[in-house]
């Protein structure tokens, strides 16, 4: 019994005198949101005196039973570089801290492209010198719980971090940049080959009848599931791969990859990469997020369909976790590409149109910037001064073109298909007739079609369909289609019918 009380008299004593620590974001070369109440927050011993001070103000606090402490700051002003110190029975001193516009850059593997893998890469970091331009890597990976503490570390902008840099944020940050004359931090949180369900909270997807299944039946395992199953299961898969990596090392083929110890199965269900990369960067204040996925989720009409409701409720769930309000937020429409293999590509960029119907919305009409054969495009840099150009002018009031030509309503009457668009000044083709427009009558038969145009009005007619009723533009994966705008910003793929 004495023993018992002592070793708790111990671990009150150690938990008491912990040193106070922060998450990886609060750390050297930073930046933080300029002109918003800033979050700081970490852990130290329960009951133990916190103090956060930075430009002349300082904030105190004690953590709580949990040993967890969180202040606000007062807002701050774009500045020069400083320092923030963090007192408790340690003190840390966080060095080169900046003040401007914070990110969130997300998605799969576009957004995860480095600018080293690109063509460019040389060109580019010959100009690789920014110091007010500084990007955060979430390292991270999936976690079947929601995770609390980051993993990376600041980068400047240099000749020697570039190849590290996800290319689209980074394009994206440097037009800002170059734009705004303010520090630009960028916190990116990416992963190649992955459908918008893992980074939509568990939490929220269970209130939905379609996306709550997979949780249903992984419930329903983990009631039997232990790690002493999950051993004897990686012991089997090790002996099946031991096999079949010496049937390949003897037909000189390559090894598969080898199998490893999951623990909890929830760490690669729906949700996990929400829990694992997005939950521990959900406190830390920003100006608002871009996202370029979409790939992984064309497998099938069905699933490009469905985009529909999956992307509102991953932009509703972030800002609910974020309690910013309706904090901006963009997405890159699907470039053009074309493989068989993806078969919803035209109504995942459906389901983007049509999600610009929830407030404080963007996005980047891509149609142009694809390669048919490579589903990672080269042209990042577009993709990111397109991002940018957005967000100059919904989010910082400038009085610039964003947007290529949006569908706003589409008549019939007289043999033809009138379409009016949004963001119309200057209608023309990039080059020679306007191509990519269709008609269909009541067979429901699509025929190429003949476009003119008369202001910001676009009138399509067919000699093959006397009785037009449905009327596409860009309506292939990888489309013939030269609308543009004045700033010779592409117009957006859409379709009248919903055959």
């Amino acid at each position: 019994m004495k023993r018992s009380i002592l070793a708790l008299t111990l671990s009150f004593i150690t938990a008491a005198h912990a040193d106070v620590s922060l998450p990886a974001t609060f750390s050297d070369h930073m930046i933080l949101q300029a002109d918003a109440a800033v979050p700081v927050w970490g852990w130290a011993g329960p009951g133990e005196e916190v103090s956060v001070s930075i430009a002349g103000q300082t904030k105190s606090v004690k953590a709580d039973e949990k040993g967890e402490w969180r202040v606000k700051l007062d807002p701050l002003k774009s500045g020069e570089s400083t320092s923030m110190t963090v007192k408790g029975n340690n003190t840390i001193t966080i060095h080169d801290v900046l003040t401007g516009e914070v990110w969130l850059c997300s998605g799969q593997s576009n957004m995860a492209w480095t600018v080293g893998r690109l063509r460019s890469f040389k060109d580019e970091q010959t100009t690789a010198n920014a110091p007010q331009l500084r990007m955060f890597v979430e390292s991270s990976g999936g976690a079947g719980a929601s995770n609390v503490k980051p993993r990376g570390e600041w980068k400047l902008t240099t000749p020697e971090n570039l190849a590290n840099f996800s290319a689209t944020a980074y394009f994206f940050g440097r037009h800002l940049h170059r734009e705004l004359k303010q520090p630009v931090g960028l916190l990116v949180s990416a992963v190649g080959g992955t459908p918008i369900q893992n980074w939509i909270s568990p939490k929220s997807q269970r209130t939905h009848p379609e996306m709550a299944k997979p949780f249903t039946a992984m419930d329903a395992s983990m009631k039997t599931w232990t790690p002493e199953r999950a051993k004897e299961l990686h012991a089997r898969q090790l002996e099946s791969w031991q096999k079949q990596a010496d049937q390949a090392k003897a037909a000189n083929k390559p090894v598969p990859p080898k199998p490893a110890l999951n623990l909890d199965p929830r760490s690669r269900a729906p949700g996990n990469l929400f829990n694992g990369k997005i939950a521990p960067l959900a406190g830390c204040a920003i100006k608002g997020a871009i996202w370029y996925q979409g790939e992984s989720n064309a497998f099938t009409v069905e699933g490009g369909k469905f985009y529909a409701e999956q992307l509102p409720m991953l932009v509703k769930d972030w800002r609910e976790h974020w309690a910013q309000g309706d904090f901006p937020f963009a997405w890159v429409q699907l470039p053009n590409f074309h493989n068989e293999r993806f078969l919803g590509w035209c109504e995942v960029r459906e389901s983007m149109l049509k999600t610009l119907a929830v407030p404080n919305t963007g996005m980047a009409i891509c149609l142009d910037l694809g390669d048919p054969k490579d589903i990672h495009p080269q042209n990042k840099q577009e993709v990111g001064r397109r991002l940018g150009l957005w967000a100059l002018a919904k989010v910082y009031g400038q009085n610039i073109a964003w947007s290529g030509p949006l569908p706003k309503a589409q008549q019939f009457e007289n043999g033809s298909a009138i379409c009016t668009f949004e963001h119309a000044e200057g209608l023309k083709a990039r080059a020679g007739q306007i191509e990519g427009f269709e008609l269909a009558g009541a067979d429901q038969t699509f025929h190429p079609a003949t476009a003119t145009i008369e202001g910001e009005k676009v009138i399509v007619t067919s000699p093959e369909v006397k009785t037009p009723v449905a009327v596409r533009y860009a309506w292939k994966d990888d489309p013939k289609a030269n609308l543009v705008n004045a700033a010779g910003l592409p117009a957006s793929p859409f379709r009248s019918d919903a055959w």
